[in-house]
């Protein structure tokens, strides 16, 4: 049975300019965009209707699978209760980041990778969630069994992104070893002398499994038709790493000159929004802020905090007389949705997946209103 209504009396954000007027929805798709129009339909009262956001990496479903350490939760309950928050905060379609790969930090993680993609699947099989979700496996290198999980779960369907991390010390993200000793010395309430064992033997980790790893990961992966991401780039050389391999995405680049090389090179740079609400990295890498005002942000992503991903969009237009409101909306959602494959949406636009978020700008936070998925109300 078709299924026809109108949204009306809405801010509407198209991709290069927001018109007043109204949107017909038909069948799950946007049929008409109509400025100024009368059409009769729900009243948006003239709030902001915006693309649904897409979000490509979010590590909430781990935080509530593992919400206090040492306690795993019911990995469906958990993604349950991600979704949710993840469907009021806007976003439509979002690719679950777990992290594979087990070392001292973690222990064996086997077991919980197996379990949370398995909760993916299922749900998704099931009709349980709000939002579009699929999996982005983090491979973290400097791991003995990263490849071993990477080839368990790549080809699954649910799988659509994987990214290449190495967070050992003194690399990428911990160039410089001060923060690196700073956040994991209280984490893993070590003293100074375990603390430099520690360091020594992920150095060592390194050296012994980061390669090889990379290397069978990438060939998998590209035999499951699996876009890649690569992680916490510093250097131009790091970026000719990423071209060399085929690499669709640059994820959180921690130097102006790596964001730059990286744009240059057509990937797509994707920073933190919460770098962005904060207005500074929480590590002291480069600002968010800064690439988007040079022109080499292309992607938001929330991160750890979900909300953040709509709080961006408004919050650069308001810091930046250089971006305006449809720039910023383009970065939680044309533009992740295009370096992750997605055409069917991402834009409102005639012919897209009705993925619509009715936004109230009220002071400094924005307020979500209402969100539909492919023209169903899910929020």
């Amino acid at each position: 049975m078709m299924t026809e209504y109108a949204l009306t009396n809405a801010r509407i954000v198209l991709a290069d300019e927001v018109i007043e007027g109204s949107v017909l929805v038909r069948d799950g798709v946007i049929a008409s965009i109509d400025p100024g129009s009368t059409r009769s339909g729900e009243d948006m009262e003239g709030n902001f209707l915006l693309p649904g956001l897409v979000e490509l990496h979010t590590d909430h479903f781990e935080n509530h699978f593992r919400p206090r350490p040492g306690v795993t939760w019911h990995a469906l309950a958990a993604l349950q209760a991600h979704d949710a928050q993840v469907a009021g905060a806007g976003i439509t379609t979002v690719y679950d980041a777990i992290r594979i790969g087990s070392d001292p930090e973690t222990g064996d993680i086997t077991h919980d990778v197996a379990a949370m993609v398995d909760a993916v699947e299922q749900a998704v099989a099931e009709g349980r969630l709000r939002a579009d979700h699929r999996i982005h496996l983090r491979c973290e290198l400097a791991t003995p069994d990263v490849a071993e999980h990477f080839a368990a779960h790549a080809a699954r369907s649910i799988v659509g992104l994987a990214s290449v991390m190495d967070h050992t010390p003194g690399a990428r993200q911990y160039t410089t070893l001060e923060h690196y000793i700073a956040y994991y010395q209280k984490k893993m309430r070590f003293n100074d002398e375990q603390m430099a064992r520690f360091i020594r033997d992920r150095q060592a980790d390194r050296d012994r499994w980061a390669d090889d790893n990379r290397t069978r990961i990438l060939m998998r992966g590209r035999e499951a038709g699996l876009a890649f991401a690569s992680h916490d780039d510093a250097t131009v050389e790091h970026v000719a790493e990423s071209v060399r391999d085929g690499l669709a995405i640059a994820e959180f680049p921690t130097t102006m000159a790596a964001a730059k090389a990286s744009h240059a090179a057509g990937l797509a740079v994707l920073m933190g929004a919460p770098n962005v609400v904060r207005g500074r990295s929480h590590n002291g890498n480069i600002s968010a802020t800064e690439l988007a005002e040079a022109g080499v942000l292309d992607v938001l992503s929330s991160d750890y905090v979900p909300f953040s991903l709509l709080q961006a969009a408004f919050v650069l237009p308001d810091r930046s007389d250089a971006i305006t409101l449809p720039d910023s909306v383009r970065m939680v959602s044309t533009r992740p949705a295009q370096a992750a494959g997605l055409d069917d949406r991402g834009e409102v636009a005639i012919g897209k997946r009705a993925d619509l978020v009715r936004v109230e700008k009220l002071g400094e936070v924005p307020i979500v209103r209402g969100v539909w998925r492919q023209g169903r109300r899910v929020s």
